[in-house]
This record gives structure tokens, sequence and C-alpha cells, in this order.
């Protein structure tokens, strides 16, 4: 593999990973609301947070290529705040990847939290635990099959995207082309050979990473 091939997958893991991190920071609080909240907007956030699921990823990367360009009001902020625009830059990547992979984290977390019912909060609140105390010592402890999930499936699904990145990060190398980018330019330049290895590596790694995280969940359940 040639120097534009390491450097492609180097900055898809790092997106990848980055974008996880991120995704877990605050798809916590989130899927923790969901599952607990009996509010109105319950459905109207959670159709949200479910939306590019559904929703064609070059219509998602469109419209952040517009929200976040130089007539969009993200990116006339951005840009009033001396940051620059976002667009056809890592942080434009990490940005639409965040939200591309939403529903990959927050949906598990959320199943995780539902799962726990109100009982073991509920018997931690008569041993005087505060909520947040009860959150940190009872529901993170037994939500980690969730977080399990939710860290494979952010990262896994991060590292497949194509859509979202391609049209708002566009193809700068070293910047910007991630590996799904650069398999479509080695096969658009029918260099098949390369991109062959590329994608196999992808699938198997993405099916071994799959396989471990099912093999798992059982013992979880047990424990």
């Amino acid at each position: 593999m040639n120097g534009a091939t390491w450097s492609a997958i180097s900055l898809t893991l790092q997106l990848a990973g980055l974008t996880t991190l991120i995704l877990l920071l605050l798809g916590t609080p989130l899927a923790w609301w969901l599952a607990r909240t009996r509010s109105w907007a319950k459905g109207p956030v959670s159709a949200v947070v479910a939306l590019p699921l559904v929703l064609p990823p070059t219509v998602l990367g469109f419209y952040l290529l517009i929200t976040l360009g130089p007539q969009g009001p993200i990116g006339q902020l951005t840009q009033s705040l001396g940051l620059g625009l976002l667009p056809f830059t890592f942080s434009g990547l990490v940005l639409g990847s965040v939200l591309y992979s939403l529903p990959f984290v927050v949906q598990p977390l959320q199943s995780a939290f539902e799962a726990i019912g109100e009982r073991p909060l509920e018997v931690a609140a008569t041993l005087r635990a505060s909520p947040l105390d009860a959150f940190v010592s009872v529901a993170l402890p037994l939500a980690r099959t969730g977080y399990l999930s939710a860290t494979v499936m952010g990262f896994t699904h991060t590292l497949g995207e194509f859509g979202v990145v391609l049209m708002l990060g566009g193809n700068i190398p070293g910047q910007t082309r991630v590996l799904s980018v650069q398999i479509f330019d080695q096969v658009e330049a029918l260099e098949y050979g390369q991109a062959h290895a590329l994608a196999a590596g992808m699938l198997v790694f993405s099916f071994v990473v799959l396989l471990a995280l099912f093999a798992l969940k059982p013992a979880g359940r047990q424990r």
C-alpha cells in the first residue's frame, strides 16, 4: 500500500475514534432522557435521532454543506467567531459523522437504560443515593452491554461512511480523504486490485468485530 492509502487509513481511524467518543459523551444523557421521560417531546426527539437511518446520506451531507457554508447560519457564525468554515475540513467531517452515526449509539444506550427498570434506582434512592450517584453506581454498570454495542456500532458505522463525508469533506488527501473515498477513487482509476484489498480488509474487520460483539452479549447477560 502506498502513502495515500496509509494516510486514508490513519485519517479514518482518527475520525471513527473521535466520533465514537463524542457520541458516547453526548449520547449518554440523551439516551437516559429518552429512556425515562414521559414528555410529549420524546416522540419528535426520537424521530430526529433516528432520521439518519432512513435519510439518504447525500441528503444529510447536502444540507450540512449548505448550513455550514459561507451563506449558512452556522457558517456565518463560525466566520464571525474567527473559526473559518467547517466544510472540507476534518472538523466538518467529525460533525457530519456525529450526526450521521447518532442513532447507532443512542438507540443501544436507550434500550440498555430501559431494560434496567425502576427497581434498582428506587433501591439506590432508599439508600440515600443522589440521582447522579444512582446513575453512576447503578445505571452505568447495568448498561455495560449497551455501551459495548454502542461503541462498536458507532465506530464501525463511521468507518464505512461515504455519502456524508464526500459531500461535506470532499476528497482532499491527508485532510478529508477517508477509506471509503479512497476505495471510490481506486475504482474510478480502475485500480481494482488495490480497491479489493481495502474493501476486503474493511469487510473482514467489520465481520470480526460484530461477531465478537454478538459472542460477548450472552456472557454480559449471565454476569
